[in-house]
């Protein structure tokens, strides 16, 4: 039986009917998308399906209490909430699901992401940002279970931030006092999930006003609860997360997803304690339906018993909101049959415009493809092999793009000895072609507009003549200090960030300085440090997420590759995250703390600028660069370079290390070899000990691996040296590997070697502890002298006679 909880606050008995009968149509609206959109995929319309049937009601409650400023951070079932909260109608459902590339019709993604992944806009065209408290907002949506869980914390510490931090209290376009409230969504199978525990765990320290919604409808995928979770009942497990008179934690709300005024109370509840109080709150949503089961790739009559199946069909939601109307005597069953019709009439011609909206683009491309085509076919002696092909296209009536250039690029096989203007305006329209469709698909990846990080010059560091020499973490710490100083909405925060000021004192000092908001401590979860950043950063902070050392990294490594790194990609560049991390690496010892996961970052993390400072003046002036920028970068800090002496720049506030500018910091002639980080101490020492027997090498430091050499000035040095050798401590294949791939691919550095490229890494295996586990695990000086003078004994053996 449904809750008799009246719902109707101070309105007329019309005006509360308006509101019933608006959600129940958008209920049916979005049910019917589902069914409809379901058939779209089974007709081979579109690749894939995933919809939010059976949980309509219990996201029509929260969207009666989402404000603007607020922010959701949820999963592919919450195409009802984007409805109800009017940032989604049925042409944009199905432009989705036929990965429309028009970001007009498609403003979640563009068709670079599944239907049912949803995104509003925070960015204006130039790539500034909106008045976010003037709009609902909703984070891009990822696909991997529970990995919206640490981005959630994020968004929701952002109005923490902003209610008692007093140097951000006048940046109004993102918060209006910290009253914003971050809504996360998840499904019951995806709370087993680590990154789900990390973030309750995280949220209850931190007493932040975020509210959870588990939609359970007792499966994952086909996998039932009991297999799933203890007791089969999330709530029950979660109840020591509860708060009481002693302890802060959730307040935990149980209510059925089919119970319309229950659910309608429960948000109300839940709203008030979380925007008012910032008490975070747990709402368990049980009894729900997953009338189509998972997706399209099956049915759920395959796992799910009769019983089952007809308890679903009776405690359907939109059947139960039903019978409540008809019950309360809102509406008609007559009145409410007109209306179902209507949706499914709505429905259908949605699906029609959106369908023809974007097929007959791709068919006036296929036109004008076929233009070209038929011109050739009658031109060329191959007619009888070209014409299959152009018949094949003229005959699809459905086309995509992939059918345009196999016709067009597979008839150029068989013009390779004819030459006619009518070939060459083929040639010419493929190229074209090419170039105006692949961005569609691989643009915005890193920044285009100004505020490119890559744009912001080199300052230099400047010393006067009696610069004091300090511990270079000094440089960092003094740094730190005035980027606090100078952008208020700056904040760091790890473990031992704050009140030890970092385990290499680069924040010595500074949380007593500026307070435990800007500068502070955080608990041993690197997934959710990483989500707090790029929850904040959404919301116009700068953080700074520290991950103490870089083997730690692999906690985090999902939401860095699945969440930042592909946010600016995944939304058409209208959102960004510019989160920056912070961690140490390079020369460690021991298995689980080799810091030299170099290969696995450039390859994982496409999207985030990766860098790797010699020294700690380079990592300011990192840092500072980065600060003027809009871009998420990992920073890896040298660290056994903190106690080493540098001297301290008279300009250090004022230094800006460029993005993908190497530097060269050693001339030569014979060979030049390429390094970065730590590594770099090892390459000079060995091109110094090289000149002892007449070997002269040029030292280059790539300073950042992505981006990499924009200038293109390694090929330079090889064609002066016409032999490069690439050394570091990642595992053979890993960064070495991928700075020969820029070298030969994009710097054409081949026309100019006179012997094979060469590198030198570590062996394929974790480094052994201790300084002979190092030693023989890493390559050495002496690796690097030998391996450069075995390249010039095959040059010249006569010069340089075999060494051993």
């Amino acid at each position: 039986m449904q809750s008799e909880t009246t719902i109707t606050p101070n309105i007329s008995f019309e005006e509360y009917k308006d509101q019933i009968l608006r959600d129940y149509k958008i209920a049916l609206t979005s049910r019917e998308c589902s069914l409809l959109g379901r058939r779209e995929v089974l007709t081979g319309k579109s690749k894939f399906g995933i919809f939010g049937g059976g949980k309509e009601l219990p996201q029509l409650a929260m969207a009666r209490v989402f404000r603007d400023g607020d922010f959701r951070s949820g999963y592919y079932r919450d195409q009802t909430f984007m409805m109800a909260i009017d940032q989604y109608n049925v042409e944009q459902f199905f432009a989705g699901l036929y990965a429309h590339t028009d970001i007009e019709k498609e403003p979640f993604a563009a068709g670079r992401q599944m239907g049912g992944h949803f995104a509003t806009h925070s960015l204006n065209e130039d790539g500034s940002w909106k008045n976010l408290t003037k709009q609902k907002n909703s984070s891009s949506d990822i696909s991997p279970t529970a990995g919206q869980m640490p981005r959630l914390l994020g968004l929701a510490q952002a109005s923490k931030v902003y209610r008692n931090e007093k140097s951000v209290s006048e940046h109004t376009n993102f918060s209006i006092n910290g009253n914003e409230v971050a809504w996360g969504t998840i499904g019951n199978a995806s709370t087993s999930e680590g990154l789900f525990w990390e973030t309750v765990n995280a949220g209850g320290v931190l007493q932040v006003p975020m509210v959870i919604s588990i939609w359970d409808d007792e499966y994952g995928i086909s996998v039932h609860a009991k297999h799933q979770t203890t007791k089969e009942n999330i709530s029950l497990v979660l109840e020591g997360f509860r708060r009481d008179e002693k302890h802060d934690g959730y307040e935990i709300i149980v209510v059925n997803g089919w119970d319309y005024p229950a659910l309608v109370d429960a948000y109300e509840t839940a709203e008030d304690l979380a925007r008012e109080q910032h008490i975070p709150v747990i709402v368990h949503v049980k009894e729900l339906t997953q009338p189509q089961g998972h997706s399209t790739s099956g049915s759920h009559e395959r796992y799910k018993s009769e019983e089952r199946l007809n308890w679903e069909r009776e405690h359907d939601c939109n059947k139960k909101f039903k019978e409540w109307i008809i019950d309360h005597n809102i509406a008609t069953a007559d009145e409410l049959l007109e209306l179902e019709k209507s949706c499914k009439k709505a429905v259908r011609q949605g699906k029609n415009n959106a369908w023809n909206a974007y097929i007959s683009e791709i068919k006036e491309e296929q036109k004008q493809a076929l233009i070209r085509l038929e011109a050739v076919e009658n031109k060329s002696a191959n007619k009888n092999f070209i014409s299959p092909l152009v018949r094949t296209l003229a005959d699809k009536d459905e086309p995509i793009r992939k059918d345009i250039l196999e016709a067009t690029r597979r008839t150029l096989r068989y013009l390779i000895k004819e030459d006619f203007a009518e070939k060459t305006a083929l040639q010419n329209w493929i190229n074209n072609y090419i170039a105006e469709i692949q961005p569609k698909y691989s643009d915005h990846l890193y920044n285009d507009f100004d505020s490119n990080a890559t744009k912001i010059k080199e300052v230099k560091p400047e010393y006067t003549d009696n610069a004091e020499t300090v511990d270079a973490r000094v440089i960092l710490r003094d740094n730190f200090d005035q980027i606090f100083s100078r952008v208020p909405e700056s904040l760091i925060f790890g473990e031992d960030s704050g009140k030890i000021g970092d385990v290499n004192q680069g924040l010595e000092g500074l949380q007593q300085k500026f307070g435990e908001i800007r500068v502070s401590d955080a608990g041993i979860r690197e997934a959710t440090i990483i989500g707090q950043g790029i929850g904040m950063a959404m919301r116009g902070l700068r953080p700074i997420a520290e991950i103490q050392y870089l083997d730690y990294i692999l906690y985090c490594i999902q939401g860095l590759s699945d969440d930042l790194a592909t946010l600016r990609y995944r939304t058409f560049a209208k959102q960004k995250a510019p989160l920056i991390v912070r961690t140490r690496g390079h020369r460690l010892e021991g298995i689980w703390h080799s810091g030299s996961q170099m290969g696995g970052l450039i390859h994982l993390l496409r999207g985030i600028h990766i860098l790797v400072p010699r020294n700690m003046t380079k990592a300011a002036g990192f840092y500072n660069t980065l600060l003027d920028s809009d871009e998420p970068a990992v920073v890896v800090e040298c660290l056994n370079g903190y106690r080493l002496k540098e001297k301290m720049p008279s300009n250090l506030s004022e230094i800006r290390t460029p993005l993908g500018i190497v530097e060269t910091v050693k001339e030569g002639s014979d060979i030049t070899l390429i390094s970065y980080g730590s590594t770099l101490r090892l390459v000079e020492q060995a091109a110094k000990e090289l000149l002892s027997v007449g070997i002269n090498a040029e030292v280059i430091d790539v300073q950042s691996l992505i981006p990499f050499d924009l200038t293109h000035d390694i090929v330079k040095s090889i064609a002066k040296t016409n032999r490069v050798l690439v050394i570091d401590e990642d595992v053979p294949g890993g960064a070495t590997g991928y700075i020969l791939h820029k070298l030969i691919d994009e710097q054409n550095i081949y026309q100019y070697l006179d012997s094979e490229p060469q590198t030198l890494s570590a062996q394929p295996h974790r480094p052994a502890f201790g300084t002979d586990g190092d030693y023989f695990s890493k390559p050495s000086t002496e690796d690097i002298f030998e391996k450069v003078y075995e390249i010039m004994n095959e040059v010249n053996p006569s010069n340089f006679p075999r060494l051993r």
